[in-house]
């Protein structure tokens, strides 16, 4: 009896290693990159690594849910239930994109490998920074994830539009690398050459390094808002959203609104609690001109992949209510559940655009005119999600909305809620226009059937597989509705979350 209890005593102790699930998806990325060199059969390999980044992504979850229960086995580790909430999602994130993009890589032809192996590396970095402690490992794995998303976005290499959003991304996140880079090094030096957030706010002596660490903060902030997509830093989205392939679009819309805010919010609650006046009046304006900015221009659009870009800057300025509230009773937990129900709302949405995308080779909103006659499971999701991205009732981007702006509210941030509630009913009209177009709009273009018409990057030779994506599809919008019936304990759970 002896050595089976010191084996379940073993397992039981590996398990509670915090960094566990990020070992579980580098062993898998390994995996991944070795069977692909290996074997030069990639269309036989197809499946065996879709398989592996399935299981991973589950092992990992799992074996995260269990450190929930447990505490992890070293003293010293700085996860908790905040940055565990952020890892989660991320997990959710990218098993929902892959889901999404599967179809796509196929019938474009394209290598599974890299685009898993860019996902995986993205989601690992994600996770990293979520529960990062010191600038270094900040910086780095902020780092890496935009480079990996730089190489997601000049994915199809065969495509211009998909060449110049790589090389505008590679541009704009070198330039906000190097502001962010800067306010960290000022912190260093301030510091007396400290790395973690807690020691380095205990070596900087305010009323000595004053003009230094107000430069620093603007840094920080700066270089926070290009990764943020905030209002003005916001230039690169559109086009980037525009030229990348339709499910890293999905991928950029999601990641940035979970890694990011979750190293913000560590970020400035911790070395900049003395400066919490000024910092949330800067971070308030930029939400809120980005409120604004974002649904106002989104009316305009004619692209649907441009038109959901400026509302993904109008989202992030919603998700700094939240961080600005700094509760960890009602003010983090509102966000983190927002965020939750966003993910859901926001994958579904490109549930539906990615087939389309992929049977007519246009992402013109007024070719969606007419769509409810040509295929109505496309048209299903949108009626059910698109009222939920606007924030009307019953479904639950409404409740998470109410949630999220009834404690901005309580926590004093005055100026922003009321923008918020005025910019999200203009959001209901963009997202409407595409439902009144689906059932009552004319497509001048052609009467052709949905499915004959292929995307430049397609083989017409290759069936475009209808079944996963539109289980997917069905899959998000049940999820992005039950979501909003039972909201109470979603909220439960993300209570008395704090970093």
């Amino acid at each position: 009896m002896t050595p089976s209890f010191t084996t379940n005593d073993l397992i039981f102790t590996l398990i509670r290693v915090s960094i566990l699930p990020e070992i579980i998806l580098t062993l898998s990325l390994i995996a991944i990159i070795v069977i692909d060199l290996l074997d030069s059969d990639r269309e036989k390999n197809t499946i065996l690594l879709y398989k592996i980044f399935i299981i991973s992504m589950s092992i990992s979850t799992g074996v995260l849910l269990f450190q929930w229960q447990f505490p992890n086995i070293f003293e010293n580790s700085h996860t908790s239930s905040f940055t565990n909430i952020f890892r989660f999602f991320l997990l959710i994130r990218s098993f929902l994109s892959v889901l999404l993009s599967a179809d796509y890589i196929l019938c474009s032809k394209m290598a599974l490998a890299e685009s898993l192996s860019f996902e995986l590396s993205a989601g690992l970095a994600g996770m990293v920074l979520s529960f990062a402690n010191d600038l270094i490992t900040i910086y780095v794995s902020l780092e890496f994830l935009a480079l990996s998303s730089c190489f997601l976005s000049g994915y199809t290499k065969l495509d211009i539009r998909s060449n110049e959003a790589s090389m505008k991304f590679l541009l704009m996140s070198g330039a906000s690398s190097s502001l962010l880079l800067y306010g960290f090094s000022s912190l260093y030096g301030l510091s007396g050459g400290q790395l973690q957030l807690d020691a380095t706010v205990a070596g900087i002596t305010l009323n000595k390094y004053v003009s230094t660490i107000y430069l620093s903060a603007a840094s920080i902030t700066t270089g926070t808002a290009f990764k943020l997509s905030l209002f003005p830093f916001h230039q690169w989205t559109p086009d980037v959203y525009e030229g990348s392939p339709t499910p890293v679009v999905a991928f950029f819309s999601v990641t940035s609104k979970v890694a990011a805010p979750a190293s913000f919010t560590r970020l400035f609650g911790l070395i900049f609690p003395y400066l919490s006046n000024e910092w949330h009046i800067a971070v308030g304006l930029l939400a809120a001109f980005s409120m604004i900015l974002g649904n106002l221009i989104a009316v305009t659009q004619r692209s649907v992949k441009r038109m959901l870009a400026y509302p993904s800057i109008s989202q992030i300025g919603y998700i700094m209510i939240g961080v600005l509230a700094a509760d960890s009773e009602n003010g983090y937990a509102s966000m983190i559940t927002y965020t939750f129900i966003y993910i859901l709302m926001n994958l579904g949405t490109f549930a539906r655009i990615i087939p389309f995308g992929l049977r007519t080779g246009t992402d013109n909103i007024r070719d969606y005119a007419g769509l409810y006659m040509k295929d109505p499971v496309l048209t299903f999701s949108p009626v059910l999600r698109s009222p939920s991205l606007g924030g009307i009732p019953p479904p639950s981007g409404f409740f998470g909305k109410l949630y999220l702006f009834w404690h901005g509210w309580k926590a004093g941030s005055y100026p922003s809620v009321p923008v918020a509630l005025v910019t999200s009913v203009i959001s209901i009209y963009y997202y409407l226009k595409i439902i009144r177009l689906m059932f009552t709009g004319k497509n001048g273009r052609s009467d052709t059937p949905i499915t004959s018409r292929q995307n430049s990057l397609v083989s017409p030779s290759i069936s475009i597989s209808k079944s996963s994506l539109e289980i997917a599809m069905i899959i998000r919008v049940l999820a992005s509705t039950l979501s909003g019936i039972f909201i109470d304990p979603i909220i439960e759970i993300t209570r008395n979350t704090f970093f």
